[in-house]
């Protein structure tokens, strides 16, 4: 039986009512659904983990009705930045309530308290779309995964350290995820690395570790694997990912789609009613 679910949602980019959005929904509509569907879960998630992009425009506004909206959950809530985050406005609203986040310097931080190691890391480069992790970042992830060699472990962070062969996004991934791969080959102990970023559901098998990415609650992006394809958005429905953790089975992954869909349907029933003669 599983001991902690870890619900993930990315990409939700709000925008401040200032700000006219060029898409043609509001984000903002489709978090608050994302924030009900997760509060109306019948097994309620031990934690929330945002894998950026919280904001559209990293705007100290955008933060703090970020804030609000997340109210009606009660379960601890964990966020780090994605490119279209402002790292300073982010920890200067978020941190007086998420104490978790350090003071200075890159947002990473280790959360200890859940029967799954989670560690959050800062991909972002101040004033680009792309990510990476710096020889900085990569010996703090090293310190930090040393401390615990034993702990099963969830990494999160915004940037995808692969390729999907969806050109324009891959050249804004995270750039040296080969320096990731080789250095979490030390530490068997990391289950999953799960991204945002990409607006899609995608899964990547390195070595005894799962990458993946979450779809976003809001706009996917067009499914084009044509080289030289511009990025379209899609109104796909709006996702999140469900980790599931058990000590015998491990860390089970679940898609789940946000929206109100027909059904749930009775099998039994189905087929009872069902009169074709054969």
């Amino acid at each position: 039986m599983f001991s902690t679910v870890i619900a993930q949602i990315t990409d939700t980019h709000i925008r401040s009512p200032e700000i006219p959005s060029f898409f043609d929904f509001d984000p903002v509509d489709f978090l608050k659904g994302a924030v009900t569907h997760m509060d109306s879960l019948p097994m309620k998630p031990d934690a929330v983990i945002i894998t950026g992009d919280l904001a559209d425009c990293g705007r100290e506004d955008e933060y703090e009705m970020y804030l609000e909206i997340l109210k009606p959950l009660e379960m601890p809530v964990y966020v780090i930045p994605g490119n279209h985050d402002d790292r300073d406005n982010l920890r200067k609203v978020f941190r007086p309530t998420h104490t978790y986040m350090p003071a200075e310097g890159f947002l990473h931080y280790v959360i200890e308290d859940m029967p799954i190691r989670m560690i959050g890391l800062d991909t972002t480069i101040d004033g680009e779309d792309g990510g990476m992790l710096c020889e900085e970042r990569l010996r703090w992830l090293d310190a930090r995964l040393n401390e615990a060699k034993d702990k099963p472990t969830l990494i999160f962070m915004h940037h995808p350290p692969l390729f999907t062969y969806m050109a324009e996004m891959d050249r804004l991934n995270c750039r040296n995820g080969d320096k990731l791969r080789a250095l979490l080959k030390n530490h068997p102990q990391v289950m999953r690395v799960t991204c945002g970023h990409l607006h899609r559901t995608v899964q990547l098998r390195w070595e005894h570790a799962t990458v993946g990415v979450s779809p976003s609650t809001a706009h996917q992006l067009h499914l084009d694997f044509t080289p030289g394809a511009l990025t379209q958005y899609i109104m796909e429905p709006p996702g999140m990912l469900l980790h599931m953790w058990d000590e015998q089975q491990g860390l089970l992954t679940h898609t789940a789609p946000i929206g109100n869909f027909a059904g749930p349907f009775d099998f039994q029933k189905a087929r009872a009613d069902d009169r074709h003669d054969v």
